[in-house]
């Protein structure tokens, strides 16, 4: 018997014990295979392995939907005249992380469109004063696009301590279109700047988008791992009326579900959300997901009045009361998949050994 018929044969148990000395190759060939339920249950034992069953809590501030990027698959994309612009004032973002803060949360997520608003020295200030309004207890996660190396130094000096920018695709033509001529290497040469200068480092793809074949997500999940992510962001893609993608099909759940369960099992470490896309295209989607991997979830504490307005793709779970206010909610959610809500900072993980993933050409 060969060595893949002999993973193909494997039980759950035996891979998540196993694909620690697996080879990524191995690890993909077996996932591809296995039936979800089985595939999911492998990453289930493999995250319970190194998170127990905590599921971290970041609070998520959604600071700007003003974007001067024009991404075919985004609702606030550029050209799109329906969407109700905001900024929250510094103020406003202080005050957001105070409260919770207050409810207990230390990690906390500032995510906006690129947006010249907040630049090198606005948010310098505002990282310092988040910091010290934290007494520095608290984790900051920036997710505001692409800066120089210089600025993300100076932020990092400023205080922050996570970065995250989702590559959403590895294939570099299918970027370059869904990103209307952002190249691929512009994001990656971003995440390594900020893996240089010491941030814990997110990024991740969505399941699912036009022109997407199985090769493409196969490699996808490989440049998650050669990239050695902190963070994984795992996400289903879902048409957004406004934009040029409104009337591509929409995949399944399984999709989403098998692509964060495959991730779990080459980054046993990274954390991995179970994002409110997931639980926007299911009812059950975030639960669905924890149950085969994920340990993170985002509770979004955006101002009530704006959260409308923060509408990347339809759907959008949770926009009529604030993210402390799902607390019971979400800890009711949690544990019917045998966890626990963790509103810790959850730190960063121990790197696996380096391998080669090609992303073709830019072109």
């Amino acid at each position: 018997m060969s060595i893949t018929e002999k993973l193909t044969s494997s039980s759950p148990e035996d891979i998540s014990t196993r694909s620690s000395t697996m080879t990524p190759e191995e690890i993909l060939n077996w996932a591809e295979k296995a039936p979800t339920p089985i595939l999911k249950k492998a990453a289930d034992l493999v995250c319970r392995t190194h998170h127990g069953d905590k599921v971290w809590l970041r609070g998520l501030v959604e600071i700007s939907n003003t974007c001067i990027q024009n991404c075919l698959y985004c609702g606030i994309r550029r050209d799109n005249e329906k969407v109700n612009r905001y900024r929250l004032t510094e103020e406003q973002i202080i005050e957001t992380v105070k409260t919770g803060y207050d409810a207990g949360l230390r990690t906390f997520v500032l995510q906006g469109g690129e947006d010249g608003y907040f630049n090198a020295q606005r948010m310098e200030r505002l990282i310092g004063n988040i910091k010290n309004l934290t007494l520095g207890e608290a984790a900051l996660t920036l997710s505001l696009g692409i800066f120089s190396k210089e600025v993300y130094k100076r932020w990092k000096k400023a205080g922050a301590d996570r970065y995250l920018i989702r590559f959403e695709t590895s294939d570099p033509d299918l970027h370059l279109w869904l990103r209307d001529g952002v190249t691929l290497k512009e994001r990656l040469e971003a995440l390594k700047d900020l893996k240089d200068l010491g941030y814990e480092t997110g990024s991740g793809f969505m399941v699912g988008l036009p022109r997407e074949t199985a090769e493409i997500r196969r490699n996808n999940a490989l440049l998650c791992r050669e990239l050695e992510l902190d963070m994984v962001g795992i996400g289903p893609f879902i048409p957004h009326p406004q934009t040029p993608l409104k009337e591509a099909p929409q995949e399944s759940m399984d999709l989403c579900e098998r692509s964060v369960a495959t991730v779990r099992l080459l980054l046993p470490k990274a954390h991995m959300p179970a994002t409110t896309a997931a639980g926007s295209l299911d009812k059950k989607g975030r639960e669905k997901v924890l149950a085969g991997g994920a340990n993170v979830l985002m509770p979004n504490i955006t101002p009530v009045m704006v959260k409308k307005d923060y509408e990347l793709y339809p759907g959008k779970i949770c926009l009529d009361e604030s993210g402390l206010e799902c607390m019971d909610c979400l800890d009711i959610r949690v544990r019917t998949v045998g966890k626990r809500l963790s509103k810790g900072k959850g730190g960063a993980w121990v790197k696996v050994p380096s391998i080669e993933v090609s992303t073709g050409s830019e072109t």
